[in-house]
């Protein structure tokens, strides 16, 4: 956030002559070839290059053709300093609320032009929303995280979802003393204990990741949701199968035992695959319920894979060995 604002601007802006009148500067910008990015505003400089007004499309296409573009011009026009930084800018967005802003060196010369769109996904990650209002509150609601939160309200807004991660080792815990006589009669169980819970926090969040990006290039459809469920599932099945060979030879080699190799390799399989699928239904729903993916992802579905995982494993080995 602390970058200079002008790495961030975009060269594509229209500049107008104030001297122009309407129809020609409607003629000079439909000549004008944009590189696909949105006008949404132009600009008037003087003889010498310097901003000195800005037009609105509504203003310039109902006025008079021979009208001169300083008669219907706003000659008050806010810009951004090219040192300012991108927390600066931000900052200009949410005071204003305009949709875009001319960056301008120190001769009021306009170096480019920084516009909404770059906060929506690029710098915040936000979500596209309905109205230019959301975006503008979001946007300060994030500035506000970034210069504005003290120790004790970061340890507030993220020591919640840290308990995520305390509830599924205290679950985990539970299980592990439930199934004690199986730790206890079949000690090699015990040895792949963390192995497993390592293993299926690998996947989750290879999963998790994926599903992240993804969310945030598109809306989430039950249909989407389907294919992303069977195409991780096709996904899963090679890492399960993988994953299993190598932890039966690990198994073989320490215990000299093929019947709890064959078990203990089995369950990591199918908790792996399980894992897979932990990794796209928890963002998911946590995106349906409008929840902040980037805090609560992670502890919530690493607690869920750690207890599906642990569950499985422990309930196979104790049934088969």
């Amino acid at each position: 956030m602390q970058h200079p604002v002008r790495e961030f601007a975009r060269p594509d802006f229209v500049q107008l002559r104030q001297t122009m009148r309407v129809d020609e500067a409607l003629k000079f910008i439909r000549d004008y070839r944009s590189p696909g990015q949105s006008l949404i505003y132009f600009y008037v400089v003087d003889d010498q290059s310097r901003l000195v007004g800005v037009l609105q499309t509504r203003a310039l296409l109902t006025a008079q053709p021979d009208e001169t573009l300083a008669d219907v011009m706003i000659r008050r026009v806010i810009a951004i300093p090219e040192n300012a930084t991108l927390l600066e800018a931000c900052e200009f967005f949410v005071l204003h609320k305009f949709l875009a802003f001319p960056i301008v060196d120190q001769e009021r010369r306009i170096v480019g032009v920084i516009d909404i769109n770059l906060f929506n996904e690029e710098v915040f990650g936000i979500p596209k929303t309905e109205t230019s209002d959301d975006l503008f509150q979001a946007i300060g609601f994030h500035i506000a995280q970034t210069r504005y939160a003290s120790p004790l309200r970061v340890f507030r807004f993220r020591f919640p979802w840290l308990l995520a991660t305390i509830a599924g080792g205290t679950v985990c815990a539970f299980i592990a003393q439930a199934h004690q006589q199986t730790l206890q009669r079949a000690l090699v169980v015990a040895f792949f204990m963390t192995l497993v819970l390592a293993l299926g926090e690998s996947v989750a969040v290879q999963s998790l990741a994926l599903v992240l990006e993804t969310l945030r290039l598109r809306k989430v459809t039950p249909m989407w949701f389907f294919d992303a469920c069977k195409r991780e599932a096709l996904t899963a099945l090679p890492l399960a199968v993988a994953t299993g060979f190598i932890v039966f030879l690990v198994v073989l080699v320490l215990d000299h035992a093929v019947w709890p190799a064959v078990v203990i390799s089995g369950s990591l399989a199918i908790g792996v695959s399980a894992a897979c699928l932990l990794g796209i239904s928890i963002p998911t729903l946590l995106h349906a319920a409008k929840l902040d993916l980037t805090i609560a992802a992670g502890p919530i579905t690493l607690a869920t894979t750690d207890i599906t995982m642990l569950l499985l494993y422990l309930s196979m080995t104790s049934a088969l060995l």
